[in-house]
């Protein structure tokens, strides 16, 4: 019996969600890997979300796939999973087995360093970032001028309208539609064949729960979840 996979994808940004870069990827990765293993795909599950936090609604919902199924939870990269040591360590203790396609035979001590190592590069990361951003508000409060690097503009203030924005305020917007209508794009398919079967928008919802379909947003499929889908792609 071939090695059944479940897939879990992560990018940390809105603006690495919006482009697709990061998640084909991992896409390709993945299908590569699986085709190897000479496996099968039960199913994925993706979100946008800081590796930093252990509250993952989608990573929930995969491993909750593996276990219903048997499968293994199949990840791109390590870092795609977690840069917390103790989540990892958590994770390698529980039911449910994982495998990274950049380092397939590595074992729990290679992983837990590699984590402990990603860990500890995130916290250099976060220590500088807070030491650059006081002494900006440092100088700001003495008087003198800084010019924002990503604007080429002087500011006055961190935060806020005059302090440091991002270029593109519009992103998060565009960042949210961008990925509802990929993913509605890749629901098109299934909805559409269920739809013209004659199923209700509730039965469509019911089917796409048992085949672990991932939600827009992570939550439970409804029938107003399956006609938004309609309705998106109407409009596409």
């Amino acid at each position: 019996m071939p090695t059944r996979f479940v897939a879990y994808y992560r990018v940390s940004t809105a603006k690495q969600g919006a482009s697709g870069l990061g998640l084909d990827a991992q896409r390709r990765a993945v299908e590569e890997y699986v085709k190897s293993a000479k496996g099968s795909l039960l199913g994925s599950f993706e979100e946008i979300e800081s590796g930093k936090r252990n509250d993952r609604p989608a990573l929930a919902r995969a491993l909750a796939h593996c276990r219903m199924t048997g499968a293994k939870l199949l990840i791109a990269k390590l870092d795609r999973l977690s840069r917390n040591v103790a989540f990892l360590a958590n994770l390698m203790e529980g039911d449910v087995d994982f495998v990274a396609c950049d380092m397939p035979t590595a074992n729990n001590l290679t992983i837990h360093i590699l984590a402990a190592v990603a860990q500890a590069e995130r916290e250099a990361i976060s220590a500088r970032t807070k030491a650059a951003l006081a002494s900006i508000k440092e100088r700001l409060d003495a008087g003198e001028e800084y010019i924002s690097r990503r604007s080429g503009r002087p500011i006055g203030r961190l935060g806020g309208p005059n302090g440091l924005t991002v270029s593109r305020p519009d992103l998060g917007t565009a960042a949210v539609i961008t990925r509802a209508n990929e993913h509605a794009k890749r629901l098109e398919p299934t909805v559409r064949t269920l739809r013209n079967e004659g199923m209700s928008y509730a039965a469509i919802a019911a089917r796409l729960t048992d085949l672990g379909a991932a939600t827009p947003r992570g939550g439970a499929w409804t029938a107003m979840g399956v006609k938004r889908v309609l309705s998106r792609l109407e409009t596409m």
